[in-house]
């Protein structure tokens, strides 16, 4: 039985068909991240969050309680849009929050990817709450941290059960490019691979320095 959820490009995101949700990706939240490496976990947000830039994709931040413990929206996000305020809220579920919903449906997509911290409880409540809405939600999945690689795992059981859709970082990259024949964002989507996709990105550095004609 096919399961291809309705408004994707035959079950694929493009970057017109989607927007990106970071929530509370947080000093105080990342503290307490158990499942990944911390470095690896930023690595991947920040991968995730310049791809939607350099394809235009809507994006939204949240934060919860940063002016008591959790700490502001940290800058290594903040810094990638310098323009966007996150939307601040003291309740864990974002979808409780009518300035959240309201800035997800003013993107008019129904395709959501979501990156966040914890992914069981500020990931998974509004992914339950969103599918429930509507919408299909495509989580990064190495671009969300949780307290324990085994509470982290199970959330992610909880949401695909749901309907939601595990993704990473460099998928959604990736299909936003989508056709290397794309010149525009060709040059800088191999830069962020480049940057932040390991050992593909030191392909591409070996590729330039021995084809330099090919590129």
């Amino acid at each position: 039985m096919k399961n291809i959820p309705e408004g994707t490009d035959r079950g694929l995101i493009t970057k017109d068909n989607c927007a990106v949700a970071f929530i509370d990706i947080q000093p105080q939240m990342i503290f307490g991240v158990g499942n990944i490496a911390r470095d690896t976990l930023i690595n991947n947000i920040t991968m995730l969050a310049k791809a939607a830039k350099l394809f235009n994709v809507p994006t939204i931040l949240t934060t919860v309680e940063a002016e008591s413990f959790s700490g502001y929206c940290m800058e290594f996000l903040q810094n990638v849009f310098p323009d966007s305020t996150p939307i601040p809220r003291t309740g864990m579920n974002s979808w409780d929050f009518e300035n959240f919903r309201n800035a997800v449906r003013a993107t008019g997509k129904k395709n959501i990817i979501l990156s966040g911290l914890w992914t069981e409880v500020c990931v998974c409540w509004p992914a339950l709450s969103m599918i429930e809405e509507g919408f299909n939600i495509f989580v990064a999945e190495d671009a969300c941290g949780g307290v324990s690689r085994m509470i982290h795992n199970g959330a992610m059981r909880r949401m695909e059960k749901a309907g939601a859709i595990p993704v990473s970082a460099m998928q959604m990259m990736l299909e936003f490019q989508r056709d290397w024949a794309n010149k525009d964002t060709y040059d800088a989507c191999t830069e962020l691979i480049h940057q932040h996709a390991g050992a593909y990105g030191v392909g591409i550095e070996y590729a330039k320095t021995w084809c330099p004609k090919k590129h």
